[in-house]
């Protein structure tokens, strides 16, 4: 199985690079070399990589050149470190959107729709795509919504430029790095360029995958020999599903379950340390929403609290597969937008317990209320502005242990309360 078509190949002669030496009076020099001397350092940083690229990733020197003849890096991009420019670090939607909005339940009506006409069109590679990988197919489609709207979306940026620039000088420079390598040798391997578009991270095609991911999980399900994950929908779908076996998806499973917690218990339980079968859930009072059941076979599966929006939304014990739609994006919100498109498409309907407006996740506040919770002993290790399970469940932990109401979310509230009662 291969993942591009033979393509044509085109030799150029590599640039050579010319040093500029700034001396003196750099601060008003900067407006007018910068640019200058940008593209000749992206340039000799592109030539540094020509070894790796030829005996690591098998590129040959007439891909390798082709490339490098016309790339110039696009400054425009976000989340780039340039001197002289503030340092900025762009986030996700899912870090920074109000939970409501993200979890929007009219877009998800519209997606679930598509969906079931989608899981009918295409009932034999999903029916072999079950087989074969042991995901259903309402899962697999539900990835292929979130992440393109079923390909309404296209990515507007070249792909080459994206990767490269942020090798050069993007905050993740050694990420890039890699994926940059491998994205020259989907070039090798006859992926045309002009398909590769995507977004301004570098993630490609109807299910959005990063270069490495091609080389990892595609799957032909065309028996041409060829993984198109830019056209064909059965080998998106099918390359998803086998990124989520490869991941650790769980046959037979689903991803969580809404639930009510227990006036004996609080959102402060939440997040995966606080894992145990579901049938010690059900005997600390936790139910189904809905007046629903746990399915007996599920009982002693294990499961963790998670409230994304803390005690002002929906909650979840989530089963591994939540997990493992976690690591297709590390995201809380990102996996029960899935989850719940999952069940939309199967049939189901929203969520029982109402999102409340509760405003945007807010980098600073966040990081001031991490800091704070760190400096009096409470578990957060990093500091980084991300609103995570530990992060709700460590506000739970503070607000119980100094008589404040319990509801798990970092808000103006805890972060004036640890102010005034710092030091």
């Amino acid at each position: 199985m291969t993942i591009g078509r033979p393509a044509d190949k085109l030799g150029a002669r590599p640039f050579a690079f010319q040093a500029l030496v700034v001396c003196m009076m750099l601060a008003s020099f900067w407006s007018w070399s910068a640019p200058a001397q940008a593209r000749e350092d992206f340039k000799t940083f592109l030539e540094n990589l020509w070894p790796e690229a030829r005996d690591k990733y098998g590129v040959s020197r007439q891909t390798f050149d082709k490339v490098v003849k016309s790339l110039k890096p696009d400054l425009s991009l976000p989340d780039l470190e340039i001197p002289g420019r503030q340092k900025t670090q762009v986030r996700q939607s899912e870090f920074t959107s109000e939970p409501s909005d993200y979890i929007d339940a009219a877009y998800l009506a519209r997606l679930a729709n598509t969906g079931q006409r989608l899981a009918s069109e295409h009932k034999a590679a999903l029916d072999r795509i079950e087989q074969e990988f042991g995901v259903d197919r309402y899962s697999v489609l539900a990835i292929f919504g979130r992440e393109t709207a079923f390909g309404a979306y296209t990515p507007k940026y070249d792909a080459i430029t994206v990767l490269a620039t942020q090798a050069w000088t993007g905050r993740r420079k050694e990420m890039f790095r890699d994926e940059f390598l491998y994205a020259l040798k989907l070039l090798e391997k006859g992926v045309p360029r002009n398909k590769m578009r995507a977004s301004w991270a570098g993630a490609m095609g109807l299910t959005q995958f990063m270069p490495s991911e091609f080389f990892a999980h595609v799957h032909d399900m065309g028996g041409d020999g060829y993984a198109d994950l830019f056209d064909s929908v059965p080998d998106a779908l099918a390359s998803a599903a086998r990124q989520l076996k490869n991941k650790g998806w769980q046959r037979g499973q689903t991803w969580g379950y809404e639930v009510a917690i227990p006036e004996t218990s609080d959102c402060s339980l939440e997040g995966p340390p606080g894992l145990r079968p579901l049938r010690e859930w059900v005997a600390l009072g936790y139910r189904r929403t809905g007046g629903r059941e746990f399915p007996d076979a599920m009982l002693n599966e294990n499961a963790y609290l998670m409230s994304p929006a803390g005690a002002h939304g929906p909650s979840f014990l989530a089963l591994e597969n939540f997990q493992v739609i976690r690591r297709y994006n590390t995201s809380d919100l990102y996996a029960t937008f899935v989850g719940n498109l999952a069940d939309r498409i199967a049939g189901g309907g929203d969520f029982h317990t109402r999102w409340e407006a509760i405003g945007p996740q807010r980098t600073a506040l966040i990081r001031g209320i991490q800091q704070g919770l760190k400096d009096r002993g409470y578990g957060i290790e990093i500091v980084d502005g991300f609103i995570g399970s530990n992060t709700r469940r460590q506000v739970g932990r503070y607000q119980k242990d100094n008589g404040l109401r319990v509801d798990c979310w970092p808000s103006d509230a805890v972060l004036n309360h640890l102010q005034k009662t710092s030091g």
